[in-house]
């Protein structure tokens, strides 16, 4: 049984962004031809992908199984098809990353302008994810994580600074109320505005100085959700609600400003910077590659 790549194009489409008018508006695309090119597809097979309804759609168990054994293919014809891209002068078509919100602000911001800049032909998509991101299942040629939590089977290209500092802050008017710690442990005794990731990890603060480790495991009145919420861990520590601990490079204007005092800056842990991963086993994408050899070219 053939089916027709474009029909199959568009099934994967609209199964990931679970919806039609989503799926267009990411393709390009009408809403009306992808729904056709689906219904067409269901006809062939002789089976339902997709149950819809008037707020969502979602694949039905076949349609789940199929979407799984295209996902990896489609990128094959994809990655087959970019080998032409050799032969341009300039690399042409889209780069897909999944990156967390941090690199979204702290890293990509000084790479994103001068790389689409060289190359114009060149259409970025950043999609940004707090957990880590099988970045073939989502559709993306690249992602951008942390030492730690990258899988064995993936090529990792340093990225953005290579070393980064884990901070804490609190307004003047807040400590002046509660007093200063001198000690991590001190923090303890005070309301602390933390973070949980997506998977409902919510990780101790941690602290080292002169070869000590310590693991605090603070409490404080508000709890956000890692990535989008974090502006809101900020703004609240700005209005005197408690003590913020957060990337330094995300605090760095606020400290500057006198907004928010460094607390126990002495023991703020340092970690490596962040890295571009992708799968190792097939062809890198002509935008891909562009990426790698622009980051490379500008290290930090």
């Amino acid at each position: 049984m053939k089916a027709d790549l474009g029909d199959l194009n568009a099934f994967v489409a609209v199964a990931r962004a679970r919806g039609f008018r989503d799926a267009a508006r990411q393709a390009s695309l009408s809403a009306s031809g992808l729904s056709e090119a689906v219904r067409r597809l269901e006809t062939q097979l002789g089976v339902r992908l997709l149950n819809r309804t008037t707020r969502s759609v979602v694949p039905t168990e076949a349609g789940a199984r199929l979407l799984e054994q295209l996902q990896p293919a489609l990128i094959e014809v994809e990655a087959a098809l970019d080998v032409v891209n050799s032969f341009r002068e300039r690399p042409v078509g889209t780069l897909r990353l999944n990156v967390p919100v941090s690199a979204a602000r702290l890293v990509l911001p000084r790479i994103v302008p001068p790389f689409l800049a060289a190359y114009p032909d060149i259409r970025l998509e950043v999609a940004t994810d707090e957990s880590f991101v099988d970045v073939v299942a989502a559709g993306c040629d690249a992602g951008i994580r942390y030492e730690e939590r990258l899988e064995q089977d993936m090529i990792a290209v340093p990225i953005g600074p290579r070393v980064q500092s884990y901070a804490l802050g609190a307004s003047p008017v807040y400590l002046d109320r509660n007093g200063r710690p001198e000690h991590p442990r001190d923090l303890l005794h005070h309301a602390c505005l933390r973070h949980r990731f997506p998977s409902g990890v919510m990780p101790p603060w941690e602290f080292s100085r002169d070869g000590e480790v310590l693991r605090i495991d603070v409490n404080g009145p508000l709890i956000v959700t890692a990535g989008g919420a974090t502006d809101l861990a900020v703004d609240a520590a700005i209005a005197g609600l408690g003590v913020v601990g957060l990337f330094e490079d995300w605090l760095r204007p606020h400290f500057d400003s006198g907004a928010l005092e460094p607390v126990v800056e002495p023991w703020w842990e340092r970690f490596s910077g962040p890295f571009l991963y992708y799968p190792g086993r097939r062809l890198v994408p002509a935008p891909l590659r562009a990426f790698i050899d622009f980051i490379q070219a500008h290290p930090g």
